[in-house]
């Protein structure tokens, strides 16, 4: 139905009302489709858009009526009345084309409510900032999107950007822009910007020349950085891809907007935008091996940004007149990079994610040595962690002296955390092996294995190396438990031996038992928090391996003035000690100090924080056994403080393993398919085969 064959009650008046809009948005359905309860919605939204005065009741009228559009499905037939239609997202699109379409000079009215947006406002941030970070650095963006979501911003009604960033806040927003296709997106262009009004046309060009300057003032900036130059070939500034990119953006921006667009300026800007994407895979490849930064990772993210960006724009200017698929394009990109700009959630994801995976990569190589794939293997994780169940012992020993020494609550805390830091370290130097630690490095290395393989080939290599993993940490557990507590009652006797008297105290031995019990005390929740300590000293470890790398500190230590008194040879080695063992060091030192303080801080601060760690907590165990008498032991109390230590057992390696799990999942984006076949292969292996998860491996090493 048109104008031409129907009067439309548009033409009765100026600002028509809300029942004429709805008549006119009745006229151009079918009968059957009138009585949809949304369709007055529309009319309202319209009329706000007509009768608004000034320019923010026409921005929030015009937010009304595209928050409409992403409304979702009228219908739940699919609408066939307009061949443009692809599927629900899309049907409410429709309607108004076909409103719109079928009453002149309504469409004539919303196109003058459009046009005094763009007259009024300012696009060159919609094209050149919208989703494009600041150059301030990673903090600095994080704290700007905190502080929006927790304080409310003015608004800037003459920032085209700032009406884009407020209308796709929500992911139901892009509803619409994600189901429109280039032939539905031609009916929008036909009706808003029609040949034979060029100032529609001429205003976004306008502001999109000057987005796009704004994009080539930024890349060259960020390019030409100190932090990106010094991992760039090397060679003069004037040289540079984000330099000569600059220019050639430039002269086809120039061409552009003289109407005299050349395929040979094309050529040269798509030859430098390729050798800054080429530049960029160099950083990112020499950040992998000499150690990740955020504020780098970063300065590429917003680089990468801005690239993209301003390609989707030269598609823009070089397509045909009257191609809607560019133009769709570079809506849907400026749409989803305004949904994004507000999300912390992304931001820290996108940037974060190679630091992850550095760790993951660093983790994964010193965790190796934690699991048995060979009987060899699997007799060495026995014997050293048995020598790590001994070396605990003098810890569990240590640490009950502290405790009972009546300390102040940050000596006892820090006396504590001193102790299990000097026996992790014992332990690394020495080459053995304490359980609890196995989860967060075997983890790891777990995922590294799903990174490097591909196919169903992958899949049946992790149900193998998965089963290696138990058996190996199960092995390892029995040791540390069975040597711990043998050790502690071998220790004890040799105390009464040497002073008559047990290592503990009736009072002291009766308070370890209550404080191991899974049913009167909180060992649970303590047992699941210590698991999470081992893994966050395993990302501590990881962390502290990257930045050494990425300063150069094995280089500083090699050539340090101390060479010329000591040698430089020693010096040298040195540098490879600190090189082979820092992320050790920091794990090891990392989870003792997390270990002794956490109860303390618990205290300070009035929280329920503890810890429970299986083999330390085993020795204690062992030594308060031994210090009370045999019959006091029937009373119960011994079955509820090993039943603790069995759910020390589950809890610590259980969460330890998850976390690390997951995060090496999220660095390296493994397929949920992926992971949902994962677990089918490795309940029908541990259903199927359930003894290869305990037994020791059979194969002969190569």
């Amino acid at each position: 139905m048109t104008a031409s064959r129907h009067t439309s009650p548009m033409q009765n008046t100026l600002t028509p009302s809300a029942e004429a809009l709805l008549a006119c948005i009745h006229e151009a359905l079918p009968p059957q489709r009138q009585s949809q309860r949304d369709l007055p919605r529309l009319a309202d939204r319209l009329r706000a858009l007509i009768a608004a005065d000034d320019l923010p009741d026409r921005l929030d009228a015009w937010r009304a009526l595209t928050g409409w559009l992403s409304g979702g499905a009228l219908w739940n037939d699919v609408y066939i009345d307009s061949a443009d239609v692809h599927g629900s997202a899309t049907q409410r699109f429709a309607v108004l084309m076909d409103v719109l379409a079928a009453h002149p000079h309504l469409a004539d009215a919303v196109r003058q409510a459009l046009y005094a947006i763009l007259n009024e406002t300012d696009g060159a941030n919609l094209f050149g900032e919208v989703g494009i970070p600041s150059d301030r650095g990673f903090l600095s963006e994080f704290g700007d999107r905190l502080t929006s979501k927790l304080i409310p911003s003015p608004r800037d009604d003459h920032d085209l950007g700032h009406l884009m960033s407020r209308s796709y806040q929500r992911d139901k927003d892009l509803t619409l822009i994600r189901g429109l296709q280039p032939s539905t997106f031609q009916r929008a262009v036909e009706v808003f910007f029609p040949p034979g009004e060029p100032v529609m046309n001429d205003a976004l060009a306008r502001s999109m020349a000057d987005g796009f300057r704004l994009l080539l003032a930024r890349v060259q900036g960020q390019g030409l950085s100190l932090k990106l130059r010094a991992r760039s070939q090397t060679g003069p500034v004037a040289r540079s891809p984000f330099k000569c990119l600059a220019n050639s953006g430039e002269n086809l921006l120039c061409a552009w907007e003289q109407g005299r667009l050349a395929g040979q300026l094309l050529e040269a800007w798509e030859a430098d935008l390729a050798a800054c994407r080429e530049e960029m895979h160099l950083i990112s490849t020499r950040l992998e091996s000499e150690g990740i930064s955020v504020d780098i990772v970063y300065g590429l993210d917003v680089l990468d940004r801005c690239l993209t960006r301003m390609e989707t724009i030269v598609g823009v200017m070089s397509a045909e007149p009257g191609t809607p698929g560019p133009v769709l394009l570079l809506l849907q990109q400026l749409a989803h990079a305004a949904h994004k700009s507000t999300s912390l959630r992304h931001l820290v994801r996108s940037n974060l994610q190679r630091l992850q995976r550095r760790i993951v990569d660093r983790a994964g190589k010193t965790g190796e040595h934690y699991i048995a794939e060979t009987p060899q293997d699997y007799r060495h994780i026995w014997i050293a962690a048995a020598g790590g169940g001994l070396m605990t012992v003098a810890t569990a020993a240590i640490k009950m002296a502290i405790a009972g020494a009546g300390l102040a609550m940050f000596l006892e805390g820090f006396g504590s955390g001193l102790n299990y830091a000097i026996s992790f370290l014992f332990l690394q130097a020495f080459g053995l092996i304490l359980a609890t630690k196995q989860p967060a490095m075997t983890a790891a290395a777990f995922a590294a294995i799903i990174r490097d393989r591909k196919g169903n080939e992958r899949l049946d290599v992790i149900v193998d190396y998965a089963a290696s993993i138990c058996h190996s940490q199960l092995a390892a557990t029995i040791a540390n438990v069975a040597v711990v507590a043998t050790g502690a009652y071998a220790f004890d006797a040799a105390w009464h031996w040497m002073t008559g008297h047990a290592f503990l105290t009736t009072a002291e031995a009766t308070y370890v038992f209550k404080a191991l019990s899974p049913v009167d005390s909180g060992t649970v929740f303590y047992a699941a928090l210590t698991g999470c300590i081992l893994y966050l000293a395993a990302l501590i470890g990881g962390w502290v391996d990257n930045w050494a790398v990425y300063h150069r500190l094995p280089q500083a230590i090699a050539e340090h003035r101390l060479g010329n008194r000591f040698g430089q040879m020693r010096m040298i080695r040195l540098a490879g000690i600190v090189s082979r063992n820092m992320s050790g060091w920091a794990t090891n030192i990392s989870l003792g100090l997390m270990l002794g303080m956490t109860p303390i801080l618990g205290k300070f601060f009035g929280l329920p924080l503890d810890v429970r760690h299986v083999t330390l907590n085993s020795g204690i165990l062992s030594l308060a056994t031994s210090s009370l008498e045999l019959p006091w032991i029937g009373t119960g109390l011994l079955s509820l403080a090993l039943l603790g230590v069995a759910v020390m057992f589950v809890l610590n390696l259980g969460v330890s393993f998850a976390l690390s799990l997951m995060t090496a999942v999220r660095a390296y984006d493994l397929p949920r398919n992926d992971l949902r076949e994962l677990r089918r292969r490795l309940w029908l292996r541990l259903r199927t085969h359930p003894l290869d998860f305990i037994r020791p491996p059979r194969r002969v090493a190569a």
